[in-house]
């Protein structure tokens, strides 16, 4: 076995073959791959148990512990599976070092996020017997499948560019290379494996093998949805904290005035939309949304004049409504696998099951203050969780919106009666609806927990928010 390189990494995605590969992989005496190691809820496999030593807790702490050990590994060539979603502190590392060999594999996205679908539903990731095969179909979400899509195509064009610009090269192969042994032998090679083999990895099953017409269930529809989709139209983000794309499809045009909001995650979403809606005396479902970046320059065409505008909320709030939505909340739309892992690894005091009689004030203000201590090192890059939308900064939300269109007004929440009006004036309108009240979400409002510390807490976690758009004190 020639020392072409010390490790190696599988750039792969949910649903795309990726537990096919690693299997083939590991029949080579010379191969030992490790899963996804460096998934933030899980090390190398759901219910595994720590890799070459190493268990989660070290990892979490410091992710480098993990990558030495892989590349230290001597009876055989380490690497790991990393998805877009996985630590983003090793991303860097891994990339930047030539030495560590780089595996892409892709699959039709469509075909991916339908595998996905039904796996949810049927509770089935691996099939290894036919015998024990679940059948269900997937619906298909347009929304969803727009924000898979997003995520996919940010991370590949991200991975490319740093390849590029570093000089590297990766092995390529798409989800329908997989059965060829012949490109799995010339895998090894790549890697500097000298041995082949003679057939390939049986245990586990293709475990969807109709045609995606049978495996869909609301079929036309998605025919309709994907038909809207321009794939061409394929927008470079900047990498920051982290990169976020434009998200158009987010974007909310008035149904007649010429006035367009750019929502951000957890801000006032509900107020706005309320008021747009009555400012044209028309029902929220009349407002137009969903549009593809086509779309909208065809919309700003047609509406000379127009004004595109976002709303800041202070940070603590925001903070306050991201945190009762998704982790506080068990229901739909909560971040349950997040949730879990906050409690268990991040050791937040979140009541099981979701609040409940026992769940006061202070246990609240509590919860909420361990909340805001996660999102400092969220932010910064030193936890193994994703920076999501929700809890963004808002100056890369912001930034983000620049890779297609600035907003022209960004108003801040306090000042949304007059500035609105302000902007309903331009639009021809005499008059302005007033702007709804909307209930807080959660068992508390955050005035009833908010003090000193809480301030400190939210001013330490989104500092560039308070910098850049000159927050004071929430109250």
């Amino acid at each position: 076995m020639t020392q072409k390189f010390d490790s190696f990494v599988v750039f792969a995605e949910m649903r795309t073959g990726s537990n096919f590969l690693e299997a083939n992989l590991n029949a080579f005496n010379g191969i030992a791959c490790h899963g996804e190691a460096f998934n933030p809820f899980f090390m190398g496999y759901p219910k595994s148990e720590p890799i070459l030593g190493v268990d989660q807790a070290a990892r979490d702490a410091d992710p480098q512990v993990l990558l030495d050990a892989i590349r230290r590994q001597g009876d055989a060539l380490g690497g790991f599976r990393y998805f877009h979603d996985h630590d983003p502190r090793v991303f860097d590392t891994i990339v930047n070092d030539p030495r560590c060999a780089k595996i892409v594999l892709t699959r039709n996205p469509v075909d991916s996020y339908v595998s996905w679908k039904i796996a949810q539903a049927t509770g089935q990731w691996k099939l290894t017997d036919v015998k024990a095969q679940k059948l269900a179909q997937a619906v298909f979400d347009a929304d969803e499948f727009a924000a898979h899509l997003d995520a996919l195509q940010a991370f590949q064009i991200t991975l490319l560019n740093r390849l590029q610009t570093s000089g590297q090269t990766a092995f390529y192969l798409a989800y329908e290379d997989l059965q060829s042994v012949e490109v799995m032998n010339g895998l090894a090679r790549y890697l500097g494996v000298d041995e082949a083999l003679d057939a390939l990895d049986k245990n586990l099953k293709k475990q969807n093998p109709s045609p995606i017409s049978a495996k869909v269930s609301n079929y036309d529809e998605m025919q309709q949805a994907l038909s809207r989709l321009d794939r061409f139209d394929l927008t470079r983000t900047p990498n920051f904290e982290p990169r976020r794309g434009p998200s158009v499809p987010s974007y909310v045009a008035a149904a007649t005035s010429g006035l367009v909001y750019l929502p951000i995650k957890s801000g006032p979403q509900a107020q706005v939309l309320a008021w747009l809606a009555e400012l044209d005396g028309v029902p929220q479902e009349a407002l137009r949304d969903k549009m593809t970046q086509k779309e909208m320059r065809q919309w700003k065409r047609k509406n000379p004049g127009h004004r595109g505008f976002t709303v800041l909320r202070h940070p603590v709030a925001r903070a306050h409504h991201a945190f009762c939505r998704y982790i506080l909340a068990t229901g739909p739309g909560s971040y349950a696998q997040l949730r879990r892992t906050l409690v268990r690894r991040y050791k937040l005091p979140l009541p099981e099951g979701g609040p409940g009689a026992e769940y006061d004030r202070d246990a609240h203000r509590t919860a909420f203050a361990a909340f805001l201590r996660f999102l400092k090192g969220n932010l910064a890059g030193q936890t193994a969780i994703r920076v999501d939308a929700a809890w963004c900064s808002q100056v890369q939300a912001v930034a983000g919106f620049g890779a297609f269109c600035l907003p022209d007004r960004i108003i801040r929440e306090a000042d949304m009666a007059a500035e609105l009006a302000d902007l309903a004036a331009g639009a021809g309108h005499a008059t302005a609806p007033a702007i709804p009240a909307v209930p807080e979400p959660g068992p508390f409002a955050l005035a009833e927990i908010y003090d000193e510390e809480i301030e400190k807490l939210a001013a330490e976690a989104y500092q560039k928010d308070y910098m850049t758009f000159g927050f004071s004190r929430w109250r």
